[in-house]
């Protein structure tokens, strides 16, 4: 019998299959794999500008630190520096004060040991050296900023004025001082004590 040429297997060489008429057939052959991404190159075949990678900004962070830090220690150090320095001309301050204050009462202090040296005088002369010595020692108190204040007839002030008693006096309008029993010396901030005082009462 005559031998007619086989067909080959388009089944079994051909992994699609029958394709219908007017579809495209897909190529014959492996596709190809998708590879691992290129990095961008230059025009000039020289690498882009991310084929280095990110740029190290660890180092420049720390560096900042590092740089606030120093300037933080050098801060307190002034600041202490300055405190220090502050708490030294308050002392000189207080030391001048207090010395101008002590020179002041100096010619007070002269003036009542020439008094004693001639307790054995004149007792008259006596009160009267000592009456001079006690204005002087309140000229010195005015002249340091304290002024003395024991006026009687003037209205009671609480603000200048310590009642220590009451008394009736016909003669003095009600609330007004009659007697000081202890002299004042300043007057609002700068008030070394106020006067001890007896008030006329209201009948």
């Amino acid at each position: 019998m005559p031998t007619h040429p086989q067909e080959p297997d388009r089944a079994g060489s051909d992994p699609v299959g029958p394709v219908p008429d007017g579809a495209v057939r897909p190529p014959h052959g492996d596709l190809p794999q998708p590879g691992p991404p290129t990095r961008p190159e230059a025009a000039n075949g020289e690498p882009g500008p991310d084929a280095a990678g990110p740029a190290p900004a660890e180092d420049e962070y720390t560096t900042a630190i590092r740089e606030l830090e120093d300037r933080w220690r050098r801060a307190l150090a002034d600041l202490d520096n300055l405190r220090k320095r502050h708490a030294r001309e308050l002392e000189r301050e207080r030391a001048v004060e207090r010395s101008r204050t002590a020179a002041a009462f100096l010619p007070v202090l002269d003036n009542l040991e020439l008094a004693l040296t001639h307790a054995g005088a004149d007792p008259g002369a006596i009160v009267e050296g000592i009456r001079a010595v006690r204005d002087q020692a309140v000229n010195v108190l005015e002249l340091l900023g304290y002024p003395r204040y024991a006026e009687t007839g003037v209205a009671f002030d609480p603000a200048r004025h310590e009642v220590v008693g009451v008394v009736q006096d016909p003669d003095a309008p009600p609330g007004t001082v009659v007697e000081v029993l202890r002299p004042g010396y300043g007057d609002g901030e700068r008030q070394l004590r106020p006067a001890a005082v007896t008030v006329a009462k209201r009948e």
